[in-house]
């Protein structure tokens, strides 16, 4: 496995109920990323199909099965291009309905991650919740986790995620207006407290009212920003990552002296309240 590779996070203005145009997008931007060597091609949540409905009956007509036809395209493409790329979309599995990433590489659909955290907004308020642990998958190019959007806000959920090796946690999300605290600070902040690479893809533009803020983000292990979108185009934002470094958990700032480990220093057995189901107990 090589150590250094080249992701990339594609803003896009997802159109919706067009989802044979937001297709045609995410592949001739892929396209586009692989041509500028990226390895790794995250886009934003919904991507395929848009977000704000106004019911689960208006989105169902938008939504696939995983694998299906858009998985098996973006393969076909990973294939011919070598990489890897995440795009959110809406998946029917039965009578249930999700908002889910899904990771797609040469060899074809890798994996898909369920949305866990449901906001009250859009789509999300009529999907039925994610049923499935968080997963990292393994890749020639580096151990890759996914969540979306409102997810980032539960730390748990990033360090589930580093707890089981990962080096990228790939975040499509559509972040509303209003809420730009989330790419200046929580990204970067889950990067630093996990020390890993996470890759943020935001969308732009106004649907039935709603504007979203792009500001898409590349963060890395130190807490640092790779590379930051705008708040209004559609662009795509490059930065190299290095899997040694998102493995190297422990910091030496003066051998012997000053050093942290931020995995091997936690206290697990005193975290047993995190899995407390409720609200906080009265003081």
């Amino acid at each position: 496995m090589k150590d250094r590779i080249k992701t990339a996070a594609v803003q896009t203005e997802p159109k919706l109920k067009k989802k044979d145009e937001n297709l045609e997008k995410i592949l001739l931007m892929t396209r586009t990323a692989a041509g500028e060597g990226a390895e790794l091609i995250v886009f934003p949540e919904c991507a395929l199909s848009g977000y704000m409905f106004n019911s689960r009956k208006e989105a169902l007509p938008y939504a696939e099965t995983v694998p299906g036809p858009a998985t098996e395209r973006l393969a076909a493409l990973c294939l011919e291009l070598s990489v890897h790329v995440v795009i959110g979309m809406l998946e029917v599995d039965g009578d249930r309905c999700f908002n889910v990433a899904v990771l797609v590489g040469p060899q074809g659909l890798v994996g898909e991650y369920r949305k866990t955290h449901l906001p009250f907004l859009g789509v999300d308020r009529f999907l039925d919740h994610g049923d499935k642990p968080f997963q990292v998958y393994r890749t020639p190019i580096g151990n890759i986790g996914m969540h979306i959007c409102y997810d980032c806000n539960f730390p748990e959920t990033a360090r589930v995620m580093t707890l089981q090796g990962a080096d990228i946690l790939a975040l499509p999300t559509n972040w509303p207006s209003g809420r730009g605290f989330i790419p200046q600070y929580v990204i970067n902040t889950r990067a630093f407290e996990n020390r890993v690479f996470v890759v943020a893809a935001d969308r732009v533009g106004t649907e039935r009212g709603s504007t979203f803020l792009g500001m898409s983000k590349i963060a890395g292990p130190s807490g640092d920003t790779l590379a930051e979108g705008s708040r209004d185009k559609e662009e795509i934002l490059y930065a190299e990552v290095s899997l040694a470094e998102a493995r190297q958990k422990r910091v030496i700032i003066k051998p012997g002296e000053f050093e942290l480990d931020f995995i091997g220093d936690r206290r697990p057995e005193l975290y047993g309240r995190l899995t407390y189901f409720g609200v906080p107990e009265p003081m």
